[in-house]
């Protein structure tokens, strides 16, 4: 098997050729249509995935039954809810396609067998995690600390994907602003761009 988006989420120095191989090899290759859930809440996420090509988000409902975005997932990304996966718990959040995405699939069982087969991708996932943790705070507190217009600009610099084919409304949502606020700030950095 040969893909791009496998080498980069498995890319970690300490690997073996054959170590790849049966890693690679566990893969299943899937694909979703635009719209499609991947995951959806109260269900326990039984597999992770490795997104090829396409842009795909995760959400909750508020307590006004509102969707708010809480992730947004890009080419060569791992899709994947952390917490019902290694918990075994229903999922608070949904996964959806925001257009068709070509995928590699992990199931939870053989995860768990590679993992404790092979020492060197316990290590990738420790460091994957600590990674992870890291932006996800880095984002809380982004949230306080800069403006609505440095965090789209920050989005559209991370992944410009997202700017292209997701909503506005879902893009609001996840920057924490309206869609009112969001199309101001689009329409201000048209008009001065290098003012910010």
């Amino acid at each position: 098997m040969n893909s791009k988006a496998l080498d980069i989420c498995y890319d970690f120095p300490f690997f073996m050729h054959d170590e790849l191989d049966e890693i690679f090899q566990a893969h299943e290759k899937v694909t979703f249509q635009k719209g499609e859930y991947i995951l959806e809440e109260g269900k326990t996420a039984n597999e992770y995935y490795i997104l090829e090509k396409g842009l795909a988000r995760s959400f909750v409902n508020d307590f006004n039954g509102n969707e708010v975005t809480t992730h947004f997932f890009a080419d060569n990304e791992i899709i994947i809810e952390v917490l019902s996966l290694f918990q075994r718990i229903p999922s608070q959040e949904n996964i959806v396609c925001i257009t068709d995405c070509e995928c590699y699939r992990l199931d939870y069982d053989t995860f768990q067998d590679l993992f404790h087969k092979i020492p060197n991708l316990r290590e990738w996932g420790r460091s994957w995690m600590s990674k992870e943790l890291f932006t996800y705070k880095q984002r809380s507190v982004e949230m306080f600390t800069l403006s609505a217009t440095k965090r789209y600009l920050n989005l559209l610099e991370q992944k410009a994907q997202v700017v292209q084919f997701a909503p506005l409304k879902q893009i609001a949502s996840y920057l924490g602003v309206t869609d009112t606020s969001l199309s101001r700030i689009r329409k201000e950095l048209v008009s001065h761009p290098k003012k910010n």
